[in-house]
């Protein structure tokens, strides 16, 4: 007579521990804001990187299909 292995159903939950999770919020949140800033707000008086326009260049377009003003 043959056995066969049938699935119970039950799953294991994955408990993320807390300080890792934090971890990865913080990363998270701090690319995001990075991207912002450089996507939305990186333009003339508030560049940190100071006259040249290389960021904003960069992402000129991205700035427009998000609906950034730009000039």
């Amino acid at each position: 007579m043959a056995t066969s292995s049938v699935p119970t159903g039950r799953t294991i939950p994955v408990v993320l521990p807390g300080t890792r999770a934090a971890l990865w919020l913080f990363g998270t949140v701090a690319l995001s804001l990075l991207v912002y800033y450089f996507v939305g707000i990186d333009q003339g008086a508030t560049s940190v990187f100071g006259d040249n326009m290389y960021i904003h260049e960069l992402v000129h377009d991205a700035r427009h299909l998000l609906s950034f003003p730009c000039h």
